[in-house]
């Protein structure tokens, strides 16, 4: 899925996060990172925080701060696409801990002077994410307000705020409490864009989120094509895209991994009560190329899933396919150059 072009390298959390685990004893940092890898891969919902103290924290930072980063970014350069002339002036980023969807959000609008609010139930997280907001460039996320919050049932957002995310929390909540929070984000929001991992639960998640979005009267921006029923049949598939991560020295470090980079696959849903355009379709699988084609998997507007070839004899139409990724919008919108 493809970034902003406006994004700046500067705009990252990686230069913040490097010195993160100076000082912290690495058998206790290793003990936090198995642990946090252990409830992130679960399934059991809670009603308390994950984050207990500053080591929890800290690895937690080093560990997903980077991926969650990224595939918020993904979700909202999707957003942004269909609503290049929009920039939100407000943004309440519900249970955020150290803040990735803020930093994701600075990059996709750099020019932006919106205010960001972060809201999280773990005052370790809250501390960690202002003082690594210190050091980003963007005036929105060093002026940003870390305020410590009950996510759940009771959450009550200020009426007209423009953007709300909700990044990697639904699936720790309970369904009540996740229930709660859409519906309170559907309520005060001009724009709600929701991200969870992109396993079949996230999208489960996602899915669930979706129909409530829209039963709230919001129309969806991305990634669907349409505001109709999911085609996708639960049990069978699931609907997730990828972003490309680029490791740190410290994230190699932390997550054992020797690659400079990993594919954080995620599932999203972005939605507005502004008028906005959806794609016309949405690649929905990683595009397979072969000897004079393109085959593309679409999710369309109206006949749902499917699959089309693009031959080379269809000239920029397949110049443009070889360059299109799993999650972009499909038809290019302008014909490329001849």
């Amino acid at each position: 899925m493809h970034a902003p072009d406006a994004i700046r390298t500067d705009e990252t959390p990686h230069t913040a996060l490097a010195g993160l685990l100076d000082g912290l004893p690495p058998r206790q940092a290793a003990q936090a990172v198995d642990r946090l890898i252990g409830h992130y891969r679960g399934r059991t919902p809670t009603d308390a925080p994950v984050l207990r103290n500053r080591s929890d924290v800290a690895a937690y930072a080093a560990y997903r701060m980077p991926a969650t980063f990224e595939a918020v970014r993904a979700a909202l350069a999707a957003f942004h696409a269909r609503t290049p002339d929009w920039a939100p002036a407000s943004h309440i980023d519900i249970g955020g801990g150290t803040g990735a969807a803020g930093w994701a959000v600075a990059a996709t609008w750099p020019r932006g002077a919106h205010t960001t609010t972060v809201l999280d139930w773990a005052e370790p997280a809250l501390t960690l994410g202002r003082e690594l907001a210190r050091q980003a460039p963007s005036e929105s996320l060093r002026t940003a307000r870390w305020q410590r919050r009950a996510i759940g049932d009771g959450l009550a957002l200020p009426d007209g705020t423009d953007l709300v995310t909700v990044s990697y929390v639904l699936g720790e909540l309970t369904e009540a409490d996740r229930h709660a929070v859409v519906a309170e984000a559907a309520r005060a929001a001009r724009a709600v864009v929701l991200v969870e991992p992109g396993t079949p639960d996230g999208y489960l998640r996602i899915r669930e989120a979706r129909d409530r979005l829209l039963a709230a009267g919001l129309r969806i921006v991305a990634p669907c094509p349409h505001g109709a029923l999911c085609p996708i049949e639960p049990g069978a598939d699931w609907c997730h895209f990828a972003a490309r991560v680029r490791r740190s020295s410290l994230h190699r470090r932390v997550k054992g991994g020797s690659l400079p980079y990993e594919d954080e696959k995620f599932s999203y849903v972005a939605a507005v009560r502004f008028e906005a355009a959806p794609a016309a379709g949405r690649v929905v699988r990683r595009p397979q190329i072969r000897k004079g084609q393109v085959l593309l998997d679409l999710c369309g507007p109206e006949e749902g899933l499917g699959r089309t070839t693009v031959t080379k004899r269809q000239g920029p139409l397949y110049r443009a396919a070889r360059d299109v990724s799993w999650g972009d919008a499909w038809p290019p919108e302008e014909e490329p150059p001849r």
